[in-house]
């Protein structure tokens, strides 16, 4: 009898531990993944802010997580290294920027209206997020992988539109091989102007004069 109980008791557990099994399956991932994707932005939030005030230099793991109000065990729930979070914040700025841009030239079809646009949309970010440029610049030496993946971004991108371009009769001037160094010295352009006429020295419009 007592041996019967206990195989009752077991199957009735094992019941009850399935049933919340798919409890939770039904219900976790519906919450879950969203408070995660909210933490990890907080802390790539806070190093923008960190680095754009002190450098990668002088930021460290401590410094972001009291900026963001999270446990330091948290940052390791989604970055592997101080390494890690600087091998995607400055991708993760790139599509916000990239995200903005698409925004503003969606319906325009002119490539001197929309490399207007594009400007204007860079310097306006660059307003909203002063700490960019420094994200950016220093990141050629503290995070080589995420500078690099920035700039592919940027370049394919470019390169979509050219092409575009190019297919209704625009950019006649132009070869294909010479599409890439066009984009870099555009590019290279807002880099310089970014460098002369800082976020905090820009006109009321977020860009230059």
């Amino acid at each position: 009898m007592a041996v019967h109980f206990f195989e009752v008791c077991l199957d009735a557990g094992r019941r009850r531990a399935d049933h919340c099994s798919m409890t939770r399956a039904a219900t976790g991932p519906r919450l879950r993944p969203d408070k995660n994707e909210a933490t990890r932005r907080r802390l790539l939030g806070a190093a923008l802010k960190v680095v754009g005030r002190h450098g990668y230099a002088g930021t460290s793991i401590g410094r972001i997580t009291r900026r963001a109000r999270v446990a330091l065990g948290t940052f390791y729930t989604h970055f592997g290294s101080q390494q890690d979070l600087f091998d995607q914040l400055l991708p993760h700025l790139g599509e916000q920027l990239l995200a903005a841009i698409r925004l503003r030239l969606a319906g325009m079809t002119d490539t001197g209206e929309r490399e207007a646009a594009g400007f204007d949309t860079f310097f306006e970010f660059l307003s909203e997020y002063p700490e960019f440029y420094r994200v950016l610049n220093e990141a050629e030496i503290f995070a080589p992988r995420a500078h690099a993946a920035h700039l592919e971004n940027m370049l394919q991108g470019y390169l979509r539109a050219f092409g575009q371009a190019s297919a209704r009769g625009e950019l006649a001037g132009f070869s294909e091989a010479e599409f890439e160094p066009v984009i870099y010295m555009l590019l290279g352009a807002r880099q310089y102007l970014a460098m002369r006429y800082p976020a905090s020295a820009a006109g009321a419009n977020g860009h230059p004069p």
